[in-house]
């Protein structure tokens, strides 16, 4: 029992720091939002969605974007 409240403490601490970064990775991204890694490759290839591809290889977010782009698609 102890062992479960350890492990969803440190769940707890790892989304608060997730809340605290301006930047996410794409894992990142997709918890944070709820995308499925799929869907969030669909919708960055198709450029729907606001990422940053700095040195040609791996994806990031802004959160602040994230966040607009997320209250735009999903508030008409």
């Amino acid at each position: 029992m102890e062992h479960l409240e350890f492990k969803d403490r440190l769940i707890r601490i790892e989304q608060l720091l997730l809340a605290n970064k301006e930047v996410l990775t794409l894992e990142e991204a997709c918890q944070y939002t709820g995308i499925s890694r799929s869907y969030m490759y669909k919708l960055t290839s198709s450029e729907k969605i606001p990422y940053c591809k700095p040195r040609g290889k791996l994806i990031y977010f802004e959160r602040e974007k994230l966040n607009s782009w997320l209250l735009n698609k999903f508030n008409p």
